[in-house]
């Protein structure tokens, strides 16, 4: 699963890489947690569009948006045939934009957190799906992000990894016009682990109250 990450880039750096027009000031995020706003790209069939999204997708038929906080995650084996997941991910999918994120190893000694980074230390894409919820008192536009198996950096942590998106499949991914379930399940796979790398962070990322830099710093040690 994925249940924290970070996106510390500034905007402008972001906009150049991920080429997309977004209008409002952002901050560095160190420690982004389920029921947070986002940030993500969708398009519209000519541009791409930054857009906030609440993570935690809320179904549009859904009654109650409580029901985000267990849709953090999207299994991508099984996305086209949930009711939660499949309309969205023939129709609205989105990239979801970080620079890490954290799994938790199980030891002797409790939960350690690592954080995972691209060698270049670039920024890169979760794939991710979005839906607009519009019984509350006004619409909520709310995203998932997928997940698939673990690669061979992930695997000794967790079992299961976010799907990391290469640049050449943005086109491919967020184009609304493109609905062919096989290619787009041919996307849902796990990132090349050459390109990857991890190492342990503080505890203090268990908290989702902690937001600073610190959370990113290398642990010296286990």
């Amino acid at each position: 699963m994925c249940g924290r990450f970070t996106l510390t880039d500034e905007i402008v750096q972001l906009q150049a890489y991920f080429d997309f027009d977004y209008y409002e000031e952002t901050t560095p995020r160190y420690n982004i947690a389920p029921g947070q706003n986002i940030l993500a790209v969708v398009s519209d069939g000519r541009k791409r569009i930054g857009q906030d999204m609440k993570w935690g997708l809320v179904p549009y038929w859904a009654d109650d948006e409580k029901i985000g906080y267990k849709m953090i995650n999207a299994r991508g084996e099984t996305i086209e045939s949930k009711p939660s997941f499949k309309h969205g991910f023939k129709r609205r999918r989105c990239l979801i934009l970080a620079d890490g994120f954290y799994e938790w190893k199980k030891t002797e000694d409790g939960k350690k957190p690592f954080r995972f980074v691209m060698k270049d230390r670039k920024p890169f894409a979760f794939a991710g799906i979005w839906e607009t919820w519009s019984k509350g008192e006004k619409p909520l536009t709310t995203c998932t992000i997928i997940t698939t198996g673990p690669n061979e950096v992930t695997k000794d942590v967790h079992d299961r990894m976010p799907v990391i998106l290469p640049p050449h499949t943005y086109e491919t991914w967020l184009d609304p016009r493109q609905q062919n379930i096989e290619a787009l399940k041919e996307l849902i796979t796990p990132y090349p682990a050459d390109e990857m790398e991890k190492y342990p962070v503080s505890t203090l990322v268990n908290s989702a109250k902690n937001e600073t830099s610190d959370l990113i710093a290398p642990m010296n040690s286990l």
